[in-house]
């Protein structure tokens, strides 16, 4: 049987939020309950591993959400909170693996879709939108050169994989103590190719309290 199963990390303690930034509330619900929803609804996604900092909430979580299989404690560093929630999946179930933040939960059914689709056709692919403002590269206080904003995107999550491709940039990072910037890096570095498809404007990252406003705009739009 092969599934896709979705990794949502929660572990941050937020401390540019000043509290843990998941349990804020957006508008009567929690972030990260906002998150897990839009997982738990979409219909090709068959498994849901969450990983929390805090696990003593294991309980109700798995009370909650039918498809949570596994809570898994986070690590010191968000990659090691990724590995231990992979962990946790079982490889003869596992085809596809989706590894998303838990503050981004104004995910889309259509952006969760395009990642799919596009993991089982190149194994490896993130969400991405332009960037559109200029940008220039600094050296100390001097600009060195302005880069080409065509060639630059910001990516989002989630990302997605074949489980023997993630297993295999996980382990390799692991192995030689490597901490990239996402998993997609660190696919990259193992020499798999990385495809982007279209991201999502409204996918906004909650990091500091701002981007609650931003996000409850977007929800009453």
């Amino acid at each position: 049987m092969s599934e896709v199963t979705a990794i949502i990390v929660a572990a941050g303690e937020g401390r540019r939020f000043g509290f843990s930034k998941q349990f804020a509330l957006l508008r009567g619900k929690s972030v990260l309950d906002r998150c897990l929803e839009m997982f738990e609804a979409h219909k090709k996604v068959e498994a849901i591993v969450l990983v929390l900092k805090d696990v003593s909430l294991k309980k109700e979580y798995l009370k909650r959400y039918r498809k949570i299989v596994a809570v898994a404690k986070g690590g010191k560093r968000r990659q090691d909170s990724v590995f231990s929630g992979f962990r946790q999946i079982d490889p003869e179930k596992a085809d596809i693996v989706l590894v998303h933040d838990g503050v981004r939960s104004l995910v889309s059914e259509d952006l969760i879709d395009r990642v799919i689709e596009a993991a089982r056709e190149a194994g490896a692919v993130v969400p991405a939108i332009p960037v559109e403002d200029t940008i220039k590269l600094v050296e100390g206080d001097e600009v060195s050169r302005t880069l080409d904003r065509e060639k630059l995107f910001r990516v989002q999550t989630p990302q997605g994989f074949s489980y023997r491709i993630l297993k295999a940039a996980l382990d390799k990072a692991k192995e030689e103590n490597f901490y990239g910037t996402d998993e997609a890096s660190l696919a990259e570095r193992i020499g798999k190719k990385v495809v982007v498809v279209q991201g999502d404007h409204k996918n906004i990252k909650i990091t500091a309290p701002e981007d609650l406003k931003i996000a409850e705009a977007f929800l009453e739009g």
